[in-house]
């Protein structure tokens, strides 16, 4: 099972399911129920029945409940402030316990979070096959161990960022990938909507965005060192019913759609679309190349206001308590050059542009907390002076430790995203059979390796990392097919990491990892095999501008 539960034992009858079993639920559990019924349903082709805590079927009985019987040890558990907005700690409020028995299948939930990752366990406990939306052959009856399960995370924020803005992928790849991950209890899907190279957003205040900002003239052909470009326009964007919509499905699935809208730097998008947005009032197109532009927001009143209209429209689709707001790779070049910097800094009380992007991050909190929502930045917010209250996700990889630590200390909760772990763009290895990529190489072995607590961070700060989540880029990535190559099995050691406590020896993982591919091929997850590209992955991916 990935990711491997606290404890485990086996022993005594087991339980059997069959054509005509039930899913009993309290009311608690009831939605659970629904979306576990309709799965077993539509992977057996069974007649599955619903009912109350008290029924039960000849041929078989899942029971769901919420309440107190979850047994979990305290062992390695931090009690960390909670991520996503329930009052209790994470980890706890998540645990399970589930028990195959000759009278069915019972799975209790500290809430109900706690019993849909019991309902993701036993789906791992059923063979392969039933995790297809339809049957491949008649199902007979299916029969489980005797077993007894007690689990729940060490950390609260298990995520996935998948970058929308480098190429635009579609809004069923999207549920796809929340289906898979929850699966893996994966509980966070970051959606990084706009960059320079396009705006996925649609803001019924400013159209432009979508009608200009979404498309894109051509892209980088090869890597984009190289300067070459294929000519050929790329773009789309999101309907807000689309990313409601998203947002619903994760929601059942326990999943927490956190949005990214990139301020004030890694806004040429926006300043192509709004001129008057820009420093220099030089028309602009949506950046064509990779990187970073120098092209910003300027910091004039009308701009500000401009980035609060936006967020309250992203705030009003997207219900989650987190607000994502960049914040990296904000050059100054512009706002030193601009004439209007010096006034800016003046009516502030700013000493020089340098201090412009914390005066204007603190301006984008206060929208954010206005509606009782938190924000959040890369790791650059804390550089240029982070606002109370803001999480910081910590990427560079040299700083990682170093920005936690600060973060930490200055009462800011983290979440580790540390470049050489959890930056899914890079290549699985340095191999000619590996698709382009930006640079080499992260392993599934490095993936796993990956330690949320940095070392050296001091044990009363620790409750400050609420866990970790893996990024993914998609300067190189066109297709969703190609995203989850990258994405697994990367990611479900990432699931492992900040899901699993206590020692995590990589053989074990890597023998049951082994184990778990049968489970992603029968839900059609174009995975990497551990050992390597399949001929024809290699195939589809090769540099299609090389030689």
């Amino acid at each position: 099972m990935i990711p491997r539960p606290r404890s485990w034992s086996e022993g005594g009858p087991g339980a059997t399911l069959a054509d005509g079993m039930m899913v009993a639920a309290d009311d608690a559990s009831s939605a659970v129920a629904g979306l576990l019924a309709g799965e077993l349903g539509a992977g057996t082709g069974w007649r599955i029945s619903r009912a109350g805590p008290g029924g039960t079927s000849p041929h078989g009985t899942v029971r769901l409940r919420v309440g107190a019987a979850v047994t979990v040890g305290a062992e390695g558990l931090a009690p960390m402030a909670s991520a996503l907005g329930n009052s209790l700690p994470n980890g706890p409020h998540e645990g399970y316990t589930l028990r195959s028995g000759a009278d069915g299948i019972e799975i209790t939930g500290a809430s109900a979070a706690g019993v849909f990752y019991g309902t993701r366990t036993l789906r791992q406990l059923l063979p392969p096959d039933l995790l297809r939306v339809a049957p491949s052959q008649p199902v007979g009856a299916v029969e489980l161990p005797g077993t007894e399960i007690s689990d729940a995370p060490r950390f609260g924020w298990r995520g996935l960022g998948l970058d929308v803005s480098r190429h635009f992928l579609p809004k069923d790849f999207i549920l796809k990938l929340v289906d898979v991950a929850s699966l893996h209890k994966i509980n966070v899907l970051h959606l990084h909507l706009t960059d320079d190279q396009g705006w996925r957003f649609p803001v019924d205040r400013y159209p432009r965005l979508t009608e200009v900002g979404a498309w894109r003239r051509e892209s980088p052909l090869g890597h984009y060192h190289e300067g070459r470009t294929d000519g050929t326009p790329h773009g789309g964007y999101y309907t807000k019913g689309d990313l409601a919509e998203i947002c619903a499905y994760a929601a059942r699935r326990f999943v927490t759609v956190v949005p990214e809208v990139d301020m004030p730097g890694h806004m040429q998008a926006a300043v192509a679309a709004y001129p008057e947005l820009g420093n220099t009032g030089e028309p602009l197109e949506v950046f064509t190349n990779w990187g970073v532009s120098e092209h910003v927001l300027n910091m004039d009143a009308s701009t500000v206001r401009f980035c609060a209209e936006v967020l309250e429209e992203v705030m009003d689709v997207f219900p989650g308590r987190y607000v994502h707001i960049g914040g990296d790779e904000c050059p100054t070049t512009e706002w030193e050059a601009n004439p209007a910097s010096k006034a800016w800094c003046e009516e502030r009380g700013l000493t020089g542009p340098h201090q412009l992007q914390s005066w204007f991050t603190g301006q984008m909190s206060l929208v954010v907390r206005g509606r009782g929502r938190v924000l959040l930045g890369w790791d650059e917010v804390l550089d240029a002076g982070a606002p109370p209250g803001a999480v910081i996700v910590a990427w560079r990889a040299e700083e990682a430790a170093r920005v936690a630590l600060e973060a930490a200390r200055s009462g800011h909760d983290v979440v580790m995203a540390p470049e050489p772990w959890c930056y899914f763009d890079w290549a699985y290895a340095d191999d000619a059979r590996e698709p382009l990529a930006i640079r080499a190489a992260i392993t599934v072995q490095r993936a796993f390796e990956l330690e949320p607590v940095p070392p050296g961070l001091p044990e009363e700060l620790a409750t400050r990392v609420l866990g970790a989540q893996a990024q993914l880029w998609t300067e190189y990535v066109l297709t969703g097919p190609h995203a989850e190559y990258m994405y697994w099995p990367r990611a479900c050691a990432l699931a492992e990491a900040t899901w699993t406590v206590g020692e995590r020896p990589w053989d074990e993982f890597e023998r049951r990892l082994r184990a778990h591919m049968p489970r992603l091929a029968a839900l059609g997850v174009n995975y990497r095999p551990i050992d390597g590209p399949t001929p024809g992955q290699a195939r589809t991916w090769r540099n299609p501008g090389a030689a």
